[in-house]
């Protein structure tokens, strides 16, 4: 009978409650629990595995260039100008929820990309879409898919992330063909998705950057607005650990 349970458990991938049933039958202090009590233990249980699986899937979809990345572990130091209170309310979720944006900058080490994935792995663990791709790579793929064809397919995969994250834009001279492919990607998720980008540039001269008056206008239009700036400072950190753990972050930023 258990057996013949467990089998149409499986193939109903109720693997969580497979799990559950399995420890409850050698548990002597499960055995003396009621009906009502072992079915919840059950169901609980079944919903924490689906919760973990989802998690492990977004974030191997994730593909983030530090994964160890976590809100918990940020450097506090004052020398960095890291506002608290913005990093807290960012972590909470809500400029996704709204499809806002959000721009890290700072120089060379200072941890804009450190943060960047802190923040994506927060998101993830929500239960939001994410991808972590350079920006250089970015542009190569979608060169690449010009002449594959799958240009268009591509660009409805982008358009459907929660939270989209362009890292070290910015680092190299862009061309036309960069900037046509950037707008085409921001103009597919502005209002409704949201996209975090780092740069060692800061924003006020991204449209020098750009180099084209009317493209650096359009794309500009829809990554500033509606958008959140953390502005990095200090030395660089390859070389330093976390010197202060945010242990005192409310329950809700590390849900």
């Amino acid at each position: 009978m258990n057996e013949h349970t467990l089998t149409q458990l499986r193939s109903l991938r109720l693997d969580g409650m497979v799990r559950a049933l399995e420890e409850q039958a050698t548990s002597t202090p499960a055995s003396a629990l009621g009906f009502d009590e072992r079915l919840t233990l059950l169901v609980q249980r079944e919903v924490a595995w689906r919760d973990e699986r989802r998690l492990t899937r977004l974030l191997k979809a994730a593909k983030l260039k530090v994964g160890s990345a976590c809100i918990q572990d940020i450097d506090w130091r004052a020398s960095r100008s890291l506002d608290r209170s913005l990093v807290t309310a960012l972590a909470a979720g809500d400029w996704i929820r709204h499809a806002q944006n959000l721009l890290i900058t700072g120089a060379t080490g200072c941890g804009k990309t450190w943060l960047g994935c802190a923040l994506a792995h927060q998101a993830a663990r929500m239960g939001f879409s994410v991808l972590y791709v350079r920006a250089g790579r970015l542009f190569d793929e979608l060169q690449v898919a010009h002449g594959d064809g799958s240009f268009a397919r591509r660009l409805i995969q982008l358009a459907k992330l929660d939270l989209l994250v362009i890292d070290d834009f910015a680092i190299s001279p862009m061309g036309a063909a960069e900037r046509n492919d950037l707008l085409e990607v921001l103009d597919d998720r502005v209002g409704t998705r949201s996209t975090l980008i780092t740069s060692q540039l800061p924003v006020k001269a991204w449209h020098a950057y750009l180099d084209d008056p009317t493209l650096a206008d359009a794309i500009l239009d829809r990554i500033v607005h509606s958008s959140h700036r953390i502005e990095l400072k200090g030395a660089t950190l390859r070389e330093n650990k976390p010197m202060i753990k945010a242990d005192s972050m409310p329950a809700a930023v590390t849900a």
